[in-house]
């Protein structure tokens, strides 16, 4: 045990001790359990060298950090340990110097050196690498559940993994923290972490010659485990990608995505919830193209192959696709890319390309062909902000409910349809709203201040299609309408059926609206905004 902060240090090594534990300490840390009455034996006894250099070498030692090393199923490690007459050591208790929180409060470099801790993360770093034989604990968090565990009978593989990876993160960050403090002795703008080799578990993939525009610098940086649909992606022919290009193609391949793989198997967005709540959808994965521009989808559509899910999608806004980036969820033939060869593209990403396929796009050289082979695997999205990140959830649901609330009863040929349209406004900017008819989207306004804007705009490019096919569109939006307004226009653009969450002071006045129009209207339960 070595801890910088003593909250529940005193409670959990009595619990320890009277379990039968003994424990190993360093000078503050052993010192205040003494004077709590709690037995410890100093870490200079177990190493036989004392703690020197004002306490900068206690714990970096073979006789303690073999201890934790040792794998307690590797018979020569223990007979290793049994011949040095070393005790394996079976729980870490660590907390590191607090850098961060010094250095915030202006200290000197030289007084900030000093809460530079090397022992700490070396021992914390040993026992997180051994984690299926020893508990590592890093946070005064743990101490209660571990003690929980240990009484119920041992702590589970999964306990073990959950405390060694929060113990690696905290390591990175840590380091991450030091490394950002000295950057900023040398006040050099080259030293920001866009420039750096690695940030906290990405590695810098390639420069980018630009980012969003021609004079900001940037660079990519992928996952080190190569995780993810760009971790393990390859580019088969064309330009260097651009920022822009990868933003585009990432929120291309997600959108795609939420259709499923159906050559992986996997399941469009939200399928469990849709075979539970609508089981008479067949939620089976299709054919899907969506385009891109700007970072939010001008085009999506469901087709019998690639070809056709292409086409219909370059329809959804032929002026918006030029330029574009395409993402589809199946090989692209060559038949396809024959027609797509006509358009002015800047990414084309798909799971493969046939042979044909290849060789026409690979002829336009300003054209970039990327193989994705996986779909989004994060577990979390950042998003930066001026001295920090937002951290969250990814949107992994798509129905909470399916609640009719209209008079008028939903014609079950249009349910897919609504759940197409669904699927696509997830992936739109907010206030979004998604017209679509023969799985295809007609109409998408998104990146609005208002709803009835959002609105306007599906309404308006849904017009330019024939006035035959309109006759059976449908509408979702990404949140609940605060008023009737979206209800009259979608009625004077022939919707013939809503989706949208519900929840809102004014669902009375859109149902009622609704009611007036015989336009049958369904609640999800769940929002979908994305800013």
């Amino acid at each position: 045990m070595s801890v910088y902060n003593k909250e529940g240090i005193k409670e959990f090594a009595a619990c320890l001790v009277e379990d039968g534990w003994n424990i190993v300490s360093t000078g503050g840390t052993a010192a205040f359990l003494r004077k709590n009455g709690i037995e410890v034996t100093d870490v200079s006894q177990i190493t036989g060298f004392p703690e020197c250099l004002d306490g900068r070498v206690k714990t970096l030692h073979p006789a303690l950090h073999a201890g934790i090393l040792a794998r307690r199923s590797d018979s020569a490690h223990l007979k290793t340990l049994l011949e040095l007459g070393v005790n394996a050591v079976d729980l870490v208790c660590v907390q590191l110097y607090p850098f961060v929180e010094k250095t915030g409060a202006g200290i000197s470099f030289e007084e900030a050196t000093e809460f530079i801790d090397i022992g700490g993360p070396a021992m914390l770093r040993a026992a997180a690498k051994n984690a299926r034989d020893v508990i590592v604990i890093c946070d005064t968090a743990d101490y209660a559940p571990v003690i929980q565990g240990l009484r119920s009978g041992g702590l589970d593989e999964k306990t073990r993994m959950r405390l060694a990876a929060k113990t690696f993160k905290l390591i990175s960050s840590y380091d991450a923290a030091i490394s950002q403090y000295f950057e900023r002795q040398i006040n050099d703008e080259t030293a920001l972490p866009a420039w750096t080799p690695r940030l906290s578990g990405y590695s810098k993939y390639y420069p980018l010659r630009y980012g969003e525009n021609s004079h900001q610098n940037a660079a990519l940086y992928l996952r080190e485990d190569g995780a993810g649909a760009l971790g393990a992606m390859e580019q088969l022919c064309g330009k260097p990608l651009s920022y822009n290009n990868i933003r585009d193609m990432d929120a291309a391949w997600k959108c795609v995505c939420a259709f499923g793989l159906p050559q992986e198997g996997i399941a469009p967005l939200g399928s469990e919830e849709v075979r539970r709540l609508i089981p008479e959808i067949d939620d089976s994965p299709r054919p899907c193209c969506v385009a891109v521009k700007h970072n939010t989808p001008c085009g999506a559509a469901l087709g019998d192959s690639a070809l056709e899910a292409f086409v219909k999608a370059r329809d959804c806004d032929a002026e918006s696709i030029f330029g574009g980036v395409l993402a589809f969820n199946t090989p692209l033939s060559a038949n396809a890319a024959k027609i797509i060869s006509a358009l002015f593209l800047e990414v084309i990403a798909a799971p493969d390309f046939e042979a044909g396929a290849l060789e026409i796009l690979g002829a336009k050289k300003n054209l970039r062909l990327v193989k994705l082979r996986h779909a989004p695997q994060e577990n979390f999205e950042l998003s930066s902000v001026d001295g920090g990140i937002l951290a969250q959830q990814p949107q992994r649901r798509l129905l909470e409910e399916w609640r009719p609330v209209t008079k008028t009863a939903l014609d079950p040929q249009l349910a897919p349809q609504l759940i197409f349209a669904l699927r696509v406004v997830n992936f739109v900017k907010s206030n979004a709203i998604v017209c679509a008819r023969d799985f295809m989207a007609a109409g998408i306004g998104g990146g609005q201040t208002s709803r009835i804007s959002a609105a306007k705009l599906a309404f308006e490019k849904a017009k330019k299609m024939p006035a035959a096919k309109n006759r059976r569109l449908v509408l979702a939006s990404d949140a609940f309408f605060p008023f009737a307004d979206v209800v009259e226009g979608a009625a004077a653009a022939g919707v013939a059926a809503i989706v949208q969450p519900g929840g809102s002071d004014g669902d009375k006045n859109s149902i009622e609206a609704c009611n007036r129009h015989q336009i049958p209207m369904v609640f999800t339960g769940l929002r979908y905004f994305k800013h």
